[in-house]
């Protein structure tokens, strides 16, 4: 489960102290990229209540079904939001260039940028979907302003110490639990999963309580597997704005060569391993030692799509390609908000409370038909506006001005 958010959709560009920044549209197009696979991830949540439970919805249980599952599990799930995470430490670099360029005082302005992020995750997770990551965001974001002088070489070696913390706590667990013969599937997650569908299905008092019902289990996968693993992307993304990594892509090709051919090997082998543990063998030890695998492996794979959409976004397909993912990618948050609004109206009891029962394949289709309309409505959007909605009004808060909306 995961999210973004308006700081990593600050003007992406490398300026000089004395101009204003141009957006560098083939990282508007790799937002983009990276908002199509938090889609898919996030709506198989919001579609069925026996998801992450480590039981299988028994009404879809087609060889088609266990298809897509896989698909899903191995190439998206816990790989897309260390891309945005990696964003957001990228475009925190971009706000302290913008600040010092207009002498403006950074911190006040990023802590309430934070307070805004936090207050919409809030709002999000209950009404919407509790798998929310911006008041995450929000927490880790203290910690990244907290250390934002540190120098590229040490944050990429904090960020590799991080990772191979949380990985080896993880293997570590998982030898716990081997020998003391513990874990396994929870007897009643099935009846769980039931009962929850039913309530997401009832009216808004209902959705809410399922909601909240849910939120305890989600903030421990947050704090024990994705904040470390976006605390690390941070630092990534703090040492690659330093180094204006993202503005001079045609001396890094022979590295982004290296991350695909990293990824597809090393990172595709961990998503192997994390997808079988998660829909063959779920619960137990070995599922906890995939977790620990896949905090090493996951961020390799999520590398390698980042070179491939980078290196398509500067070939002779790169206009395609970023006027197709560049202007979703320019309005994030009010991108992911958006997808979460109409996923709840579908499929819980705010609208059509098809939780449940559509198909894992259909799922799959509604999140590239919404995505496709996202794309579409962005590019009309932005024709007319400087940024989205949400966008908007975060920067106004976080500046206290009221910034020009409407293009010239």
């Amino acid at each position: 489960m995961t999210t973004t958010s308006d700081a990593v959709t600050d003007p992406p560009a490398e300026t000089s102290p004395t101009r204003a920044a141009p957006r560098l549209a083939h990282v508007d197009a790799l937002r983009g990229f990276a908002l199509l696979g938090i889609l898919v991830v996030n709506i198989g949540y919001l579609a069925s209540a026996y998801h992450g439970t480590g039981v299988e919805d028994p009404a879809f249980d087609s060889p088609l079904d266990e298809a897509v599952r896989w698909f899903v599990t191995v190439f998206f799930e816990a790989k897309f939001f260390l891309l945005f995470s990696f964003l957001f430490g990228y475009g925190f670099t971009l706000q302290l260039d913008s600040a010092e360029r207009s002498a403006a005082a950074f911190a006040p302005r990023f802590l309430r940028r934070l307070a805004g992020l936090f207050v919409l995750g809030a709002v999000h997770a209950v009404l919407l979907f509790p798998g929310d990551i911006l008041t995450t965001y929000a927490v880790l974001g203290l910690v990244l302003l907290a250390v934002r002088r540190l120098r590229p070489r040490t944050a990429v070696r904090t960020a590799l110490v991080l990772f191979a913390v949380t990985a080896t706590a993880y293997v570590l667990l998982a030898f716990a639990l081997h020998a003391a013969g513990g874990g396994g599937v929870d007897p009643g997650a099935a009846d769980g999963a039931e009962r929850a569908a039913e309530a997401l299905r009832g009216g808004p008092a209902s959705v809410i309580g399922a909601h909240l019902d849910q939120l305890p289990g989600v903030a421990v996968l947050l704090v024990f597997f994705q904040a470390p693993a976006a605390l690390a992307a941070f630092l990534l993304g703090l040492a690659a704005g330093r180094g204006r990594v993202l503005g001079d892509l045609a001396a890094h090709r022979r590295t982004l060569v290296r991350l695909q051919w990293a990824g597809c090997t090393v990172g595709l082998l961990g998503g192997l391993v994390y997808a079988h543990a998660s829909l063959v063998r779920p619960g137990g030890a070995y599922q906890v030692l995939a977790l620990g695998i896949d905090v090493v492996t996951a961020p390799l794979l999520a590398a390698a799509y980042a070179a491939t959409v980078l290196r398509l976004a500067l070939g002779r397909h790169g206009e395609r390609t970023t006027a197709v993912l560049g202007p979703v990618g320019s309005v994030t948050l009010t991108g992911y908000l958006t997808q979460s609004l109409v996923c709840a109206l579908l499929f819980t009891g705010y609208g059509a409370a098809l939780v449940g029962r559509v198909p894992p394949p259909g799922v799959l289709a509604i999140a590239l038909a919404l995505f496709a309309a996202q794309a579409v409505g962005a590019r009309w959007w932005l024709r007319r506006y400087r940024y989205g909605p949400l966008e908007w009004l975060l920067r106004a808060w976080a500046t206290l001005t009221r910034p020009p909306l409407r293009r010239s």
